[in-house]
């Protein structure tokens, strides 16, 4: 389904629900390439959503390297496998479970995406951090103030190395009777680092 190599999969080609969200195609883009992926890689993608992470990471890490995607939410779950399917992708595992549940089951990653907005978050990073591989790196999506805060603070504490934020801010266009006009989405603080 899709052919290249590069990042960025239209999210038209996804499968949606309105009750699940999604990480946008540019969005998704910039994470991909702050988790600094590669073949044989293991990567986790906790809150998968829609599985659009859990997709892109499963064809940058290829057959060789293998996705650990993590949602409690049915209907997400659900959506992924879906998406899954659709893509062709059969390296990546689907596990309905609370992330805080899930996280000390699985092996050591190489790269750790987290997002959803939960109160949970920088519980969920910690335990991130404990089963990131030396040099692995973790990407952390994130769209409120409160969680942005709770987690830069808890990362300046722990001595990770190569820490980045990034906020991205996207407007996409839309034709109307007249024209074209820009929307804006909300924007998303990226924040990228390195364990030592």
């Amino acid at each position: 389904m899709w052919k290249t190599k590069t990042p960025g999969i239209p999210d038209e080609l996804f499968e949606r629900d309105e009750n699940v969200p999604i990480t946008k195609e540019e969005v998704r883009v910039v994470q991909i390439s702050k988790g600094r992926l590669k073949p044989g890689m293991i990567v986790y993608d906790i809150g998968c959503g829609s599985g659009s992470m859990s997709v892109e990471a499963a064809l940058q890490v290829e057959d060789s390297g293998h996705v650990h995607a993590v949602d409690y939410d049915p209907k997400a779950v659900e959506l992924t496998k879906k998406n899954l399917a659709k893509f062709g992708i059969s390296n990546v595992s689907v596990i309905d479970k609370n992330a805080i549940e899930a996280i000390s089951e699985l092996p050591d990653a190489d790269a750790i995406f987290v997002g959803g907005t939960g109160k949970d978050t920088t519980e969920i990073v910690k335990m991130c951090l404990d089963k990131l591989k030396l040099e692995g790196r973790i990407v952390i999506g994130m769209i409120q103030i409160e969680t942005i805060f709770s987690v830069l603070s808890f990362v300046q504490e722990q001595g990770l190395k190569s820490v980045d934020i990034t906020q991205v801010t996207i407007s996409k266009s839309r034709k109307t009777s007249t024209g074209t006009m820009m929307l804006a989405r909300n924007p998303v603080t990226i924040l990228s680092a390195t364990k030592n």
